[in-house]
Parts: structure tokens; sequence; C-alpha cells
């Protein structure tokens, strides 16, 4: 039989990559304003998200402007906003599916291999999940830190990693953590059978 307490702790590690991977994908700040170089002081700060532009001036005032046509948006914004909804969607569907197959829940407790299955299946549904959070915070630091690193861009159009990046990958790290905890269950009857 599946150990309980690991496929419990398995889907709150996924439950808290999933609450992580929704705050990264609505916040603001997946790319800020770069200090290096000439640019030490300056009265303003930029950020950058998947949904809109921020300007944060030195009084405090903050002023937002929302992407105005979709068409128009770099390929890598288009792109990871569709790897993180995508994963979000996903977070939730094997949420479903893990809840049906963990046992703490008396959902098909009458058939605990098949339990032990849909469990599985949640928990390899998480880790794709994950692994797509991973790709889209990924690519999109990569291209923030080669945009850095081009002798080409000016110094005060540089821009360095946002919090958002790193809420990111740890909510993927945490997702795909958990579900390869829900993985890792075999019951008990399947193993003794693999043994004869």
């Amino acid at each position: 039989m599946a150990n309980a307490g690991i496929q419990l702790l398995g889907f709150m590690l996924a439950f808290i990559g999933f609450i992580g991977t929704i705050a990264s994908t609505v916040m603001v700040e997946w790319k800020a304003s770069s200090y290096a170089g000439d640019n030490i002081i300056t009265a303003q700060a930029m950020y950058e998200g998947l949904w809109k532009t921020c300007v944060s001036q030195s009084t405090g005032q903050i002023q937002c402007k929302v992407y105005d046509s979709l068409l128009q948006l770099p390929g890598i914004v288009q792109g990871t906003r569709g790897l993180m909804l995508t994963s979000i969607l996903l977070n939730f569907i094997s949420m479903m599916v893990a809840v049906v197959g963990m046992r703490c829940t008396t959902c098909m407790a009458e058939q605990p291999e098949q339990k032990d299955k849909v469990a599985l299946a949640g928990g390899v549904i998480f880790i794709i999940a994950g692994v797509m959070a991973l790709v889209g915070t990924s690519w999109y630091g990569h291209r923030i830190a080669k945009e850095f690193y081009n002798p080409f861009t000016p110094t005060n159009s540089r821009f360095e990693f946002g919090s958002a990046l790193f809420l990111g990958w740890g909510a993927a790290c945490l997702t795909i953590i958990g579900g390869c905890f829900l993985c890792c269950n075999c019951s008990s009857k399947s193993s003794e059978k693999a043994l004869r």
C-alpha cells in the first residue's frame, strides 16, 4: 500500500508550487532595471512582466501600462505566457486527479491498486506542469542574461532577473518534487508480485 504521509507531503509541495506558479505569472517583476555600470543613480526603476510594464519613481509613485496588442508582443513574452498558463492548467488538473488517488481520501477505497495508479497519473501530470513552468522561466531568464551581456545593449536599457523569475523557479521545483513524491509510491501487492 502506498504511504499516505509521503503522498500528502508530495501533494502539499505541489500545491505550494501551484500557488507560486500563479503568483509568478501575474507578477510584474519578471525583469527589473539594472544599476550596473554608469547607471548607478536613477530617478526611476522599470519593471516588465508578462502582462504589463511598470515604472516606479523615486517619489514612490508607480505607473503601470498593460500591453496594448497581443500581436506586437515579442515572441519570448507570448511563448512564456503560453507555457505558464499551460502549467497552471495542468497543475489544476493534476490536483483533481491526485486527490482521487491519494490514500487519505475515500474515493475508490475499494480498489487500492487502481487508486495507486490514479495517484501516479496525478504525480506525472504535476511533473509535466513543473517542467513547463521551469522551461518558461528559464527561457525568459536566458533572454534577459543574453541581452544584459550583449555589448550593443545600452547601459541604461539593461535589465536583470526580477523577483517573479526566482519565485517561478522555486515554484517549478516544488511542483516537480511533489509530483515525484506522488510517483514514488507503489502498492505493496504489485511489489510482492514483482519479487515472486
